[in-house]
Formats: structure tokens, sequence, C-alpha cells
């Protein structure tokens, strides 16, 4: 019996490049179930959109939302859901909370929420008014879906949110697609010589990635080590503040601020070891790729990603200040032996726990249950 196409609406507070907007170009692109798929990015950037060629994006509606007037953005977003009459309500995080309300007490559809972190506002705590309206607005969806573990357990005991609605569903990558061989074309154009050793990273630059943080700790872990090279993939607000850092530093020799780049798995396999400088992580998809592609990973201690990575790469994963982030990184670039041997255990456990398949499979049988499709 074919399956019956429904609509399910996605409203995230941007559609920018990350890896939440990424994990939705895998489930559209990559799934099985015919729905249609459409998207509001209530701050009018839809940049991955180009990455979701079936996505219908309704670019016109974020930017008549208005932020700070509580009760019109209310009614406005209503008045859209009464438009559209999707099937499903997807709301992701906290920029979206609007939409999630107007559809709390007299509901539309059936709704569904995905948290996938905090924004740099609540990365040491959350704002008291803020987990009182999770609580309120966050029980009346049929499910909220965690890639996180440490933002499960903060669900459920700071939003009260009942076990049947909680639903961890681990992120996923094409494990095919990152185990794949280095591309020395791409090597070459970024002038990197077969001597250096990489470390590298890939990430928004946003405030909370924290990325002067990484240059900071590159800057002590390669002393004397002439031949240690910084590779920053990603684009972002931070950019220009993190060039002139460069410069100061004197790293500008050693630090290369590439861009974004389209294919990571081309050049992770040439990594000595991938870096992660965040202030506030849950289950980043950059550090499963890098796994995959079989780096040891240098990190701030930050949500899952102690977890994630093999139990030999653990000591690697401290703190959140630089000089942790330096140690870590000073040993990854000393012995290449050990960052080897690490790198295998991470694609070992990855390749067991975070494809990308049971992932996709997990969210459209969350979604096609609270649907009534199942």
């Amino acid at each position: 019996m074919a399956q019956q196409q429904k609509t399910i609406l996605h409203v995230f507070p941007s559609l920018e490049i990350g890896g939440s907007q990424r994990r939705l170009a895998t489930l559209i692109n990559e799934g099985h179930t015919t729905h249609k798929h459409m998207a509001i990015a209530l701050n009018g950037d839809y940049a991955s959109a180009v990455t979701m060629p079936t996505l219908e994006c309704m670019p016109d509606v974020g930017p008549d939302i208005p932020k700070g007037q509580t009760l019109k953005a209310l009614k406005i977003a209503r008045s859209h859901l009464e438009c559209i009459k999707p099937d499903l309500l997807v709301t992701y995080n906290w920029g979206s909370v609007e939409w999630a309300m107007s559809n709390r007490f007299r509901p539309i559809c059936p709704m569904v929420h995905i948290q996938d972190g905090f924004g740099p506002e609540e990365q040491s705590h959350e704002i008291l008014l803020r987990r009182l309206f999770r609580a309120l607005i966050y029980s009346g969806c049929a499910k909220v879906i965690f890639p996180s573990h440490t933002l499960e357990k903060i669900a459920k005991k700071s939003w009260r949110i009942s076990d049947q609605a909680l639903e961890f569903i681990p992120n996923g990558v094409d494990l095919k697609r990152f185990s794949g061989p280095t591309d020395d074309r791409l090597i070459a154009a970024y002038g990197f010589q077969p001597s250096d050793i990489i470390i590298g990273t890939v990430a928004a630059l946003r405030p909370e990635k924290n990325i002067g943080r990484l240059i900071e700790a590159f800057y002590y872990a390669s002393d004397n080590i002439p031949n240690a090279r910084l590779l920053i993939i990603g684009d972002g607000p931070m950019r220009p503040a993190l060039q002139m850092l460069i410069e100061r530093t004197s790293v500008s020799k050693t630090v290369i601020l590439a861009g974004p780049l389209d294919n990571p798995e081309a050049i992770l396999p040439r990594l000595r070891a991938f870096a992660l400088s965040s202030d506030t992580e849950q289950m980043p998809l950059s550090v499963i790729e890098a796994m995959v592609a079989g780096l040891p990973i240098a990190s701030t201690d930050v949500g899952d990603i102690k977890n994630m990575v093999s139990p030999v790469n653990k000591p690697f994963i401290n703190g959140k200040d630089d000089k942790a982030l330096s140690h870590s990184l000073r040993q990854l670039l000393l012995q290449g032996a050990t960052a080897a041997e690490i790198g295998k255990a991470n694609a070992d456990k990855a390749n067991q726990n975070y494809s990308h398949t049971a992932m996709i499979k997990r969210y459209e049988a969350t979604f096609d249950r609270v649907m009534g499709n199942d």
C-alpha cells in the first residue's frame, strides 16, 4: 500500500549551513518517505537550501515575525499555520519558540521539537524565563528529540518532559563519504607540503565556536614544531576578527582561514588531528565525520563529546580553556603513532554507532508515528 504524502513544516531560527540543517538535508535527500517538506528560516537566511533541491522554502514568512513582540508574533505565526495546514510542525531550538507556542493550546497539527543545543547566552546555565517557557510549551509536543544524552537529561529534569515524549536520536553521517582518500589537488591548493603536520577544524565562525581559543592554543602547541599547520574550514561573522587575531599572534604563515568547503571529506584524511574549541556543543556532526575519517579529536569538554569518542581518545577532551586544548594538540602533533592509533579506534566506534542510515530510519519512524502513518 502506497504511503500517503503529507506536509511537514520545519521552522528554523536560521537555515544557514550548520549541523541541524545538514541533518535535515540528509533526511530529505536520502530518506525513503514521499512527504512534502517545507521550511521557514526566521532570520531570512536560506544558505543551506541549495543542498535540498526538493525543499519548499518560504522566504517571505520569516521577516514578518517580530522579535520582542510576543503576542504579535504568536498571532502571525498562527495565521501562517492556519493557512499552510501542515500535517506536522517541527520546530528547532529556542529561536522558533513562538511557533511552538502558537500551536500549543489549540493545536492545528501535531508537533515535534528538536533541541540541538543552546546559544552562547545559555552556555553555562539556562535563562530562568526560557526554562519555564520550555517546560510549558514543549510538554505539548508529541515528541521532543535530542541528539545528545546531556540535553535529554536537562529536558527530563528541568523541563519535566515525560519519558514517553523524550526521544534520543544520535546524529549520523554517510560512512562511505567520510572514509575515502585525500584529494591531493586540494591539499596542494592550500599550499601544504608533504612534511606538514596539519591540525584541522570545520566550524561555522560564530562566537560560541570560539575559534580564537583554537588559534591561541595552536600558537602555544606548535612552539618549536616548524612544520605544524592549522587549517580552519568554515565561514561566518567572526571571520574578520579571527583574521586580525592571526596577524596579531604572528601565526599568519601557519594558520589558514580556508573559508567554506563543500567536501571537507576530501581533506580530512590528511590531517594529523581534528580540533574543536567550542564553548557549547552537544553532538557535533563535524566530530563524527572526523572520527569516520580516522582522526583523533582534541576538544574542549562540552556536550557529549567525551562519550562520543573512543576510550583512548577521552584524555584529549579536557576543560574549556586554551591551555588544556593546547596540551592535547601538542601531544598529537608530537606523537604521530599515538594519533594514528586513536584515529583507528575512533573510526571503529563511528562505524558501529553513527550511521546516517540508522539516523534516517529513526527520524522517519518518529515523524510517521506522530502523524499517524504507522
